[in-house]
């Protein structure tokens, strides 16, 4: 799929973004912020990739001392911007897979919900290692769909890419967390939230 064609329909789909989720996976959302928040603190700068209308965002800036908040798409971040927001948190633009931001600039990195839709999840997370300050947190829930049978999930995406969206990782819960063992990183708490799907919400620091 072409990646313009990608980015039109988080900007299109950023309209109704809010209203899904809460809709289809509230109370795991709840869960999950509960769980943000006992690891971070107020004396720790975050980044947030993949952020989309700033949802998380808006619900864990209360516990740092900064939440830088990025998506690539720019209907999401203009959708983000109309929220009234604290003055420590901030959206901007940027790609999960090339962040302008410097080596080692924060002390946690939340990616959410994101990894399963990109088509080279292992560059994100190559860029979390790099933004991480020494002994950084990942924080990296994620949706999985292993319990789907092959042919359904083909012919679902079949289907979705008529409206110019696509899933290209189709992880169980177990495979989702050696994916991430497997780019480098020690995988501490994680645990499965009911959702929509089952959404695994995982902490993880680099080796």
């Amino acid at each position: 799929m072409p990646e313009k064609d990608y980015r039109r329909f988080w900007g299109r789909y950023a309209r109704f973004y809010d209203w899904e989720v809460l809709r289809f996976s509230k109370a795991a959302y709840q869960r999950m912020y509960g769980l943000i928040s006992e690891v971070l603190s107020t004396d720790m700068d975050v980044l947030e990739l993949a952020c989309g209308t700033g949802l998380i965002s808006h619900n864990i800036v209360g516990f740092v001392h900064s939440l830088q908040a990025t998506d690539y798409s720019e209907g999401m971040i203009a959708t983000a911007r109309k929220k009234a927001a604290p003055a420590n948190l901030s959206f901007s633009i940027e790609d999960a897979t090339a962040v302008s931001f410097p080596d080692s600039s924060f002390d946690a990195v939340v990616i959410s919900n994101a990894l399963h839709v990109m088509p080279e999840p292992e560059l994100a997370l190559a860029e979390v290692k790099r933004l991480l300050v020494p002994g950084g947190l990942l924080i990296a829930p994620s949706f999985t769909h292993g319990h789907i049978s092959d042919s359904a999930w083909k012919l679902n995406n079949a289907i979705l890419r008529l409206i110019g969206f696509e899933a290209y990782n189709k992880w169980t819960v177990e495979d989702y967390v050696s994916f991430i063992r497997s780019q480098g990183f020690t995988v501490g708490r994680w645990l499965v939230l009911d959702a929509a799907f089952p959404l695994v919400y995982l902490e993880a620091r680099p080796l």
